[in-house]
């Protein structure tokens, strides 16, 4: 046990690292910036299924066999997921900003605004961002718990999808009138609520009855709705031949990573 303690707090520290990605926006133009970070993206969709389909779905179905209760939590992680997704899109593009894509759109603004604060939007960004962090932690501390080969798939599977998230919640801090030091110190701050749900998760998990089952399952439902309903459709709205099969290349890549991590077990 202490040896997952130490690899699920290590795992969700460097997670929480990758909320000061935006110094690296510090030389670099937004557009430059989009053009690489939907790599990243396709590479994280690649990621998160693979995670699903080769390391967590097959070790509940090996414990525990395909069962209508984890079917039934499955869906809840995909339920779960909506709901949060909501808060955190909501959060970023509730002061009239009609866009479809509106991260890009906010990073894309974040360099024409004037340094005028809109604490709301602010605030509940930072809000929105903590639990989805807060779930992170969870589903990382989770994943550990079930196989340490496991936590590390999934580890690496949170990064990639984290990068996109963190950048445009860098792009809507600077927007909002924040500094470049205070939007990456706030998004660091938010970052941290993962380790309190390793935490929390570590503690509870060994203790009640069938937790395991349900946050595995929950993490399954979570990564699958990220994957097929937010990242697949971002790769869907570019039409360009040879960028299209640079993200069927990272695709698999992400994939081909998952399959990798199979040599650790």
């Amino acid at each position: 046990m202490n040896l997952i303690w130490l690899y699920a707090l290590g795992s969700v520290f460097i997670v929480s690292l990758v909320s000061l990605i935006g110094v690296f926006l510090f030389g670099f133009r937004i557009e430059k910036v989009k053009q690489i970070l939907i790599y990243f993206v396709s590479f994280a969709a690649g990621a998160l299924l693979g995670d699903v389909f080769i390391h967590l779905l097959p070790e509940l179905v090996k414990e525990h066999g395909l069962t209508i209760q984890i079917s039934i939590y499955i869906l809840l992680g995909i339920l779960i997921s909506f709901i949060v997704e909501k808060i955190i899109h909501w959060t970023h593009c509730h002061h009239n900003i009609n866009n479809n894509n509106c991260d890009h759109a906010l990073l894309e603004q974040h360099t024409h605004s004037k340094k005028q604060s809109n604490k709301p939007l602010s605030l509940m960004t930072l809000f929105g961002d903590s639990i989805h962090n807060f779930i992170d932690g969870i589903i990382i501390a989770t994943s550990f718990l079930v196989s340490i080969p496991a936590g590390i798939a999934t580890t690496i599977a949170v990064i990639f999808h984290e990068i996109p998230q963190e950048i445009s919640d860098f792009g809507v801090l600077i927007h909002d009138g924040f500094t470049k030091t205070k939007a990456l110190l706030f998004n660091f701050l938010t970052a941290l609520t993962a380790v309190i749900g390793v935490i929390v998760t570590l503690i509870i998990g060994p203790k009640i009855e069938g937790i395991i089952i349900f946050l595995t399952s929950f993490a399954v439902g979570s990564f699958i709705y990220i994957a097929a309903s937010d990242f697949i459709p971002e790769l869907h709205k570019e039409t360009d031949l040879k960028v299209s099969a640079l993200q069927l290349i990272t695709f698999v890549l992400g994939i081909t990573a998952m399959f990798g991590l199979l040599l650790l077990e």
